[in-house]
């Protein structure tokens, strides 16, 4: 299993990091992302509850779905189908709280590759490193904006 939880503080205001991190269109500005795409849109926004994203890493591609969504605090997805591996994933979190003039960020993903054997012994470990790297990465393009 893996088990990614990322905590950063930016120097940015709340409003300002949310929206960096909904706008799909600019994911192939982040380190580790090659582009994203809408495939369907959120049933209240466009990157909305609801809404289905598809992310090319170049070696995972993976379409997230939206689940929950409340601006600026809270963005909750789950990744609905990945290749060339499969991921079961059970939490993704990503909680914004203010602190003065910044932003605590709380980024949380859970799953696991079911992948007899290797899933367990090579795969979620890589993904708890990767991820790990990758949303800190994320983070701190973010910050730099």
């Amino acid at each position: 299993m893996f088990n990614i939880r990322v905590e950063r503080v930016l120097k940015k205001h709340i409003n300002d990091v949310f929206e960096m991190l909904v706008a799909h269109e600019d994911y192939g500005q982040l380190p580790g992302i090659k582009s994203a795409r809408l495939l369907e849109f959120g049933r209240e926004e466009r990157n909305g509850e609801g809404a289905l994203r598809e992310v090319d890493l170049g070696a995972l591609v993976f379409q997230e779905r939206i689940t929950n969504f409340e601006r600026s605090y809270q963005i909750d997805y789950r990744i609905e189908s990945s290749k060339p591996l499969p991921v079961r994933h059970d939490i993704g979190e990503i909680r914004l709280t203010e602190e003065g003039e910044f932003t605590r960020v709380v980024w949380v993903s859970k799953g696991h590759i079911p992948i007899p054997i290797l899933g367990n012994l090579f795969f979620d470990k890589l993904f708890n490193k990767q991820g790990a790297a990758g949303f800190h990465s994320a983070l701190k393009s973010i910050e730099r904006r």
